[in-house]
């Protein structure tokens, strides 16, 4: 299962999906011009370090990491040791080998375009996410993901809550990298909040063809999450309804839906 998304001659980058584990993805930015690469949360060096081995005179130059998980950061000592590239990550959480700390608002150059750091505390207390605001690519971690979010590790309904609502006032033709294929599972929750939302119906079916055929449901786009997403729904009367039938009736916040949403997730 390998994803290549060419994004045109223009940005001269590829990305690709390098699978890890059992469902994580580690994504891989390529200039090919110049044989230089970068990757996105390493969890484990092995796929990193064939495709380099397949791929002999290139450089990786860049390891972003979004969050301190290990599914996401245990390969950076093996590829680091190996590639010499530097490590950047969030400032608020201890990454192994990190050469540079990133806080909210800073641009960082990689392989030639810029990138631009959200802080996005809620799965972790110190995850950041990377967006690149000429090509609409954001490198989520496991905040936001195709059809859901992930679970509060650390931070407070309210904070995740924030931070989805920070994503999803991103340009509708935003690309989402997130860094685990738990879409299908995630629509088959979706469609038990909104069983008569026809767009997460024909998404789910989509995706179930797209898994039987070994394909990667990645990436999503922004304009698709918030009409099958039920954790950017929070404002919508449908699922708003939904938690009612579910918890009783009662006035609640959208921070407070999305708590009611993100509880029974945990347990569907």
């Amino acid at each position: 299962m390998h994803l290549c998304s060419p994004f045109g001659e223009s940005t001269m980058l590829k990305i690709d999906a390098l699978p890890a584990f059992n469902d994580n993805y580690i994504w891989l930015l390529q200039d090919p011009a110049a044989q230089r690469c970068a990757v996105v949360d390493p969890g484990d060096a092995q796929p990193v370090l064939n495709w380099l081995e397949g791929h002999p005179g290139w450089q990786l130059s860049d390891i972003l990491i979004t969050h301190h998980h290990f599914d996401h950061v245990g390969g950076i000592e093996r590829i680091k040791a190996h590639s010499g590239a530097r490590v950047v990550g969030p400032a608020k959480e201890q990454i192994p080998h990190c050469d540079l700390a990133l806080t909210e608002g800073q641009r960082i150059d990689v392989l030639g375009h810029n990138f631009k750091v959200i802080e996005v505390p809620g799965h972790t207390l110190g995850h950041i996410a990377y967006f690149q605001p000429e090509q609409h690519w954001l490198f989520c971690g496991d905040t936001l993901f195709a059809a859901g979010c992930g679970r509060l590790f650390e931070g407070s309904p309210e904070q995740m809550h924030a931070s989805l609502q920070r994503l999803a006032a991103l340009p509708d033709d935003s690309l989402i990298y997130c860094t685990h294929e738990y879409t299908l599972s995630n629509l088959r929750f979706a469609a038990a909040v909104e069983p008569n939302n026809r767009q997460i119906q024909a998404r789910l079916q989509e995706v179930e063809a797209w898994r039987q055929e070994g394909r990667i449901s990645l990436p999503s786009n922004l304009a698709l999450e918030r009409a099958s997403n039920p954790f950017l729904r929070t404002e919508s009367e449908a699922v708003q309804k939904k938690i009612d039938e579910r918890e009783g009736p009662a006035k609640r916040s959208p921070s407070q839906v999305f708590a009611a949403l993100r509880a029974w997730k945990d347990h569907f």
